[in-house]
This record gives structure tokens, C-alpha cells and sequence, in this order.
């Protein structure tokens, strides 16, 4: 899925280059991050498998292709700064029902979409451009739209 979302950036124009992935050490207890024009960084001292490495990529990517095939994206707005949470979350695998149940938070239905929810405020709350009742309105005035997006992609994977 890696060489997948990083072969649609180049295809949409995004050059992608040899340290657009960088392994870092992270004071701050996150798993990775995206920064427009400076690339992904993940968390090594804070990811224990390779899996969990993948992962934070992979969610990151997808930030990294919102921001090429968008050429106004506004990380400081947080209808679009949600709108790439909720298709990060959904297109990843994040909340896959695996993981939320490692995570102690499984439920027979709707748990994808939950946990979706429950991780765009988490970081939408980092977002000193969103307040708690905004990131909300943002988030639920563009989900069905954002959820529903799944491009690069034919369908969520």
C-alpha cells in the first residue's frame, strides 16, 4: 500500500522524494506525523513492530496525497484538516476491527466509523485552529463526503 499511495502522489505531480520518510526521535508521545513540504516523520523511539510502522506511513501518505491533489488544502482549517483525518483514518486501516479490539474498544457494529470519529478529534485537538466544538461541527459537516472518498483508491482497501 506504501509504494501504492507514493506512485499515485508521483502520478498527481507530487514529487516524492529519498527522505520524504524520516525515522526520528519524538519528545512528544505521538506515533508520526505529516508536514506540508517537509514530508513524513515517524516516531521510532515510540514504535515498537513493524506493523505499527507501516501503519503511521501509510495514514500519513494519505495526508501527504490530500495535500498534492488539493492544491488550497488549509491544515489550519479543520473542515479540511478533518476531511483528511476522516479519509486517513477510514483508507488506513487504522480502525480496523483487529487493531480496536487490541485497543479494547470493539463493538459488534459501527465500530470503524467510531473509532474513525474518535481519532479525528483526537487530532483535530492539536490543532490550535480548532476548538473542541468546531473540530465536531467541521467534522460532521464534511463526513459523509470525506468518508466516502476514497481516492487513490477504486474502494476503501
Amino acid at each position: 500500500m506504501v509504494k501504492f499511495l507514493m506512485e499515485h502522489m508521483e502520478k498527481a505531480g507530487c514529487k516524492v522524494g529519498d527522505n520524504f520518510i524520516r525515522a526520528v526521535h519524538c519528545n512528544e508521545q505521538r506515533s508520526g506525523g505529516y508536514a506540508p513540504g517537509q514530508g513524513i516523520q515517524v516516531c521510532s523511539n515510540h514504535l515498537t513492530i513493524q506493523d505499527e510502522v507501516n501503519q503511521v506511513v501509510i495514514h500519513e501518505l494519505i495526508h501527504a496525497y490530500d495535500e498534492c491533489r488539493a492544491a488550497n488544502l488549509d491544515w489550519s482549517n479543520c473542515a479540511h484538516h478533518a476531511c483528511s483525518e476522516i479519509r486517513a483514518g477510514h483508507l488506513s486501516g487504522d480502525c480496523h476491527y483487529k487493531r480496536e479490539f487490541l485497543r479494547g474498544s470493539m463493538k459488534i457494529r459501527g465500530h470503524e466509523q467510531d473509532c474513525v470519529r474518535r481519532r479525528v478529534m483526537k487530532s483535530l485537538a492539536g490543532n490550535p485552529s480548532c476548538s473542541e466544538a468546531a473540530a465536531k461541527d467541521a467534522m460532521e459537516a464534511v463526513w459523509d463526503i470525506c468518508y466516502n472518498d476514497t481516492k487513490p483508491f477504486d474502494r476503501a482497501p
